[in-house]
């Protein structure tokens, strides 16, 4: 039986927004308030904004390449195209590094969810079963998939908004001010990783462009429509959850100082309504369709860089094959899933979501420069969406992404190490079997 020849076009712009804001909405609802505990209110809100700035630079300039090559491959067609096979399979490994690590982070986090609700469940069990269960999915057809992306995208995001409209009445100024850089200038630099998880994988929905309807207009749609949005919640999250009783309160479980919690949202909402009110619990169990999909969409984008990857033979060729059945990327959404169940069993999820961050800004950084080689080598390249503020948009990101990862590395070297060790080693794979190939 042969698998057929592509992926099917079914995805709309309105798809594309679902699944952009889909892939990063869980950062809105747990691991960014880490981020207060290194800087603070005011170490963190300027990390923030600064990754903000990187992120509006960083979409608008993808979209041009994602237009301009639309291939499920992502970053690795474009720095391909732009600077030889080489740094193609590394910026591709990046991504899969980024896309296969950030999802059993939130699969842990929908675990722990669930053993709240139901004790007697344990949280690897619901972790390694939401796994099968959006594997399967995402298995079964990219439309179905993306249908209930979108759904659930869209509970996720009036979640967050009725949230913000409970909590903004009880917001006071004082509560952002107080303690505001508890570790200086540093903690800035810090606070980095958790700003930018704020808004980690839009870049996902470059790798759904062979799936869309017409990706030369809808790619830019879905980009613009989604970085919109993501960045009025992350400023309503940011401001409406610290400004409720302070920093310390959405970070300590006990609101002072001690272990750090994963649940800022609900943390900050019981200051308002008590932890037994209705709606305390309404918002808690609605809130848990942004962690869903979140995990699901990165499921989804994972799939297509590493079917891209297989494809042309750069990981094993079985990877590359679209299933005859359901004409999705079968292989290698399984095959992502057990790594995924590997990571999780590992139980270091806060170490996960670094190594993934450290993938993402390779991808970004990598992704920027290509884009200004492609403007000068191919100035006749089609580009159905051609950046405005070019070139000052691509330098943007590429400098606050260089200084980001050096920043990381700086604070987390250990983690720096084993990411780049990722990268050497799969390269040299790469061209041991290349040559030996030839």
């Amino acid at each position: 039986m042969t698998p057929t020849k592509g992926l099917k076009k079914t995805l709309t712009p309105f798809m594309l927004w679902g699944l952009g804001v889909g892939y990063v909405i869980s950062g809105m609802y747990f691991g960014w308030n880490l981020g207060l505990e290194k800087g603070g209110t005011g170490g963190m809100a300027i990390a923030t904004l600064v990754i903000m700035l990187m992120y509006v630079t960083f979409t608008f300039s993808y979209a041009e390449l994602a237009c301009a090559i639309p291939k499920a491959g992502g970053v690795f067609d474009y720095a391909k195209r732009a600077m030889g096979q080489n740094i193609g399979f590394i910026a591709g490994i990046a991504q899969i590094v980024e896309f296969i690590l950030a999802p059993p982070a939130i699969a842990f986090a929908i675990g722990a969810y669930f053993n709240a609700f139901y004790p007697q469940v344990p949280i690897l069990t619901s972790a390694i079963s939401i796994y099968f269960i959006f594997t399967a999915l995402n298995v079964y057809g990219v439309k179905a998939a993306a249908s209930f992306e979108v759904i659930i995208t869209v509970f996720a995001v009036g979640e967050l908004l009725l949230f913000s409209g409970i909590a903004l009445p009880k917001f006071e100024m004082v509560n952002l001010t107080h303690n505001a850089l508890p570790n200086g200038w540093r903690g800035v630099f810090a606070a980095i990783p958790f700003a930018i998880w704020f808004f980690l994988g839009i870049e996902g929905i470059a790798n759904v462009a062979e799936e869309t309807k017409n990706p030369q207009r809808d790619i830019s749609r879905g980009f613009g429509w989604a970085i919109f949005t993501l960045s009025i919640l992350c400023v309503l999250v940011f401001v409406t959850a610290t400004g409720i009783a302070g920093w310390e309160a959405i970070v300590y479980k006990n609101g002072i100082s001690g272990e750090t919690s994963d649940s800022p949202l609900p943390l900050a909402l019981a200051k308002i309504t008590g932890n037994n009110h209705l709606m305390y619990h309404l918002l808690i169990t609605v809130g848990l369709f942004g962690l869903v999909a979140s995990f699901h969409g990165l499921i989804l984008a994972a799939g297509r860089s590493t079917y891209e990857m297989g494809r042309v033979q750069h990981i094993p060729s079985f990877l590359g094959k679209i299933s005859p059945r359901f004409h999705t990327p079968a292989n290698a959404l399984i095959g992502n899933m057990l790594i995924g169940i590997l990571a999780l069993l590992s139980g270091k999820t806060s170490e996960i979501i670094i190594v993934s961050v450290f993938g993402a800004l390779t991808l970004y950084i990598i992704s920027m420069i290509s884009i200004m080689i492609l403007r000068k080598r191919e100035p006749d390249l089609p580009r159905p969406f051609r950046l405005r503020f070019y070139p000052l948009f691509p330098i943007i990101a590429l400098v606050i992404a260089t200084i980001s990862i050096v920043a990381m590395f700086i604070f987390n070297p250990k983690l720096g190490l084993i990411y780049f060790s990722i990268l050497a080693v799969t390269f040299l794979l790469y061209r041991t079997f290349k040559s030996a190939d030839k």
